[in-house]
């Protein structure tokens, strides 16, 4: 499904709410979101919008993600940064694009997403392994190899490895993929 509203001016949406640097990570993901797209016989053009999209309201200030997408359970509350991919995707749904499968993988970036959305995972993947980050090069070379959902299932391990370890109490979304997988 396209999108009403071109990707330039997508770009151009996201550009003015995002600093420099997270402008940076998200061409970065975007494109690689589509390379893995195209390695797994996916629509590179829609991993693209996803991931241009996907942090579009990552550096808005915590009142403006509270009003976009109030909490829905007490991980969000606690954590309202958790809340920037529903609210990148209420962003998105207002400049015009209509496409389920994009809207769920922004939205699911930051939980997770099904294993029946291979665009959302495409774009989990991206965003966690982009080479900006310096870290999951291996989950990287999966996708690139034509192995979605194994590289994608090993980010979803590595993510909830990584918030046990700190302390992070788990989005019931994450958990249930997390099981699902």
């Amino acid at each position: 499904m396209k999108s009403m509203v071109s990707t330039a001016e997508l770009l151009e949406k996201v550009r003015a709410l995002v600093r420099p640097e997270r402008l940076e990570h998200i061409l970065r993901v975007a494109a690689l979101a589509r390379e893995i797209a195209e390695r797994n016989g996916l629509e590179g053009d829609r991993a693209y919008l996803a991931g241009l999209l996907h942090d579009a309201a990552r550096d808005l200030e915590e009142e403006e993600l509270l009003r976009l997408a109030p909490p829905e359970n007490e991980v969000e509350a606690a954590h309202p940064l958790s809340l920037h991919g529903r609210a990148a995707r209420a962003l998105a749904q207002a400049w015009g694009v209509e496409d389920p499968e994009v809207l769920e993988a922004v939205e699911g970036h930051v939980y997770g997403v099904s294993p029946s959305n291979p665009i959302g995972m495409a774009l989990y993947v991206a965003d966690v392994s982009e080479p900006g980050r310096g870290v999951n090069a291996e989950i990287r070379g999966l996708a690139l190899a034509g192995r979605l959902r194994e590289a994608y299932a090993q980010a979803v391990r590595n993510k909830v490895a990584y918030l046990q370890g700190k302390g992070v109490p788990l989005h019931p979304r994450t958990l249930a993929v997390y099981h699902s997988l």
